[in-house]
């Protein structure tokens, strides 16, 4: 039986994070063009800002950079915004262009093929809740899929044994109390950080599992008074300049990375603040455990609100021994201790499977055989590929940076590809 069709139209973004959201709004406020459509396997717009509803979620780059250059906001609150403002902010943007129009919710990628004699892609997906197909014909094939999609699998023997609840940083399960609870939290990256701060004062204990540390740095947060918010939405111009400022000084932040003198050197003293804030903060018998002995650069860097400081309570324990395996009420860790939980909280990061849909450009050339050909995922100024016409990515292959905001790398990615929708493709794209 054949999957039902949909009416063809001219592009089909996938994805309906900030990528996606950011490519809509341009290809109907620069391009004038409204034959869209955007489909999510989530419910609602907002991308990893919609899922990751976790205790203590917030943004690490300034908001005012975490917002789009076409739709500044003035209306933080806080310098390092919480989540539930990043998606208000992206929820006022998707009302204001009408994104919302171009949605469909719901809906797993399956799979793209390039149709030589038509010029067009057919793309197929599926109905996450009743598992139903159907295909859609467009010109121009956008992937907006971030790398924060899929949380990383806990696998560990005797997971399904497990009588208490296990919850993923993505997928918060916000009808469970944690009141009084003795929880184990499975990471110690930036969600983790977040997280414990978050739930200490409710539980009754944490014991956190880690394996590699990473640079720990200060990390001060600041309100916006309604005074500076007003000023900014009657003074545009400042709220621009101090954007510009910011991104300035982030952009500057490159010369550390650099394989140069200065480099090394300004790794070397970033590297040294950081383990002298550990040993000021953080209890002394955890210093081994919290000092990276790889260099500055290697992991991006964490920024700490108050988890450091509460490593100094006996409710909190963190280790790096291993999990050997999970009984109905416990850990076992591989030194035999048996540790009592009532909840396991996975802040262990995603599994990176946004390339793993099957894609297929020209005489069916897989995506799969065409890095495999070159020997690395090659792209074209990371957004486009040889052999896959009309084909983009937003955030692609090589895409990331580690010192300025995501916001700012989706927003030149998309004027990128916007530019070669309007003067590469075969789309005639008139005015109303």
């Amino acid at each position: 039986m054949k999957p039902a069709s949909k009416l063809p139209c001219q592009v089909i973004i996938v994805g309906g994070g900030v990528s996606g959201i950011a490519m809509a709004c341009q290809l109907k406020n620069m391009l004038n063009l409204n034959d869209f459509c955007i489909y999510d396997r989530q419910k609602g717009l907002g991308g990893t800002w919609l899922a990751n509803t976790y205790p203590g979620c917030a943004v690490d780059i300034p908001g005012l950079c975490y917002s789009f250059s076409f739709a500044p906001n003035p209306d933080f609150t806080q310098v390092f915004p919480p989540q539930a403002e990043i998606l208000e902010y992206l929820t006022s943007v998707i009302e204001r262009y009408s994104v919302n129009n171009h949605f469909t919710g719901g809906q797993e990628w399956v799979r793209a093929i390039w149709r030589e004699k038509t010029k067009t892609w057919l793309a197929a997906f599926q109905d996450i809740t009743t598992g139903e197909f159907f295909t859609q014909e467009c010109q121009i094939l956008i992937s907006a899929v971030g790398g924060l999609v899929n949380p990383q699998e806990f696998k560990m023997p005797g997971v399904e044994r497990f009588q208490g609840e296990i919850i993923h940083t993505a997928r918060w399960n916000h009808d469970v109390d944690l009141t009084n609870k003795k929880v184990a939290v499975i990471g110690n990256g930036a969600s983790a950080i977040q997280l414990v701060p978050a739930i200490f004062e409710q539980v009754k204990s944490v014991t956190q599992f880690m394996k590699t540390p990473h640079h720990i740095v200060h990390g001060s947060n600041y309100s916006i008074s309604p005074e500076w918010r007003d000023i900014f939405r009657q003074i545009p111009i400042l709220l621009y300049l101090i954007r510009l400022s910011l991104f300035l000084y982030m952009e500057l932040t490159w010369l550390v990375f650099q394989n140069n003198q200065l480099g090394r050197v300004t790794r070397a003293s970033i590297e040294k603040q950081s383990r002298q804030y550990v040993q000021e903060t953080a209890p002394e018998h955890y210093w081994n455990l919290l000092i990276p002995t790889y260099k500055f650069g290697c992991k991006r860097r964490v920024f700490d609100r108050g988890y450091l400081n509460i490593l100094k309570s006996n409710k909190i324990r963190l280790t790096n021994n291993s999990i050997a395996e999970i009984t109905t009420d416990a850990i076992l860790t591989n030194c035999g201790e048996k540790i009592y939980v009532d909840a396991i909280l996975l802040a262990n990061g995603f599994s990176l499977t946004h390339y793993n849909v099957e894609l297929r450009g020209r005489n069916g050339k897989a995506r799969e055989q065409h890095w495999k050909e070159h020997g690395h995922k090659v792209t074209f100024k990371s957004i486009a590929m040889h052999e896959f016409p009309n084909f983009f990515y937003i955030l692609g292959p090589n895409s990331g940076r580690l010192y300025t905001s995501a916001v700012d790398i989706i927003e030149r990615y998309v004027f990128l590809s916007k530019l070669y929708i309007a003067f590469s493709s075969r789309i005639l794209i008139t005015r109303e």
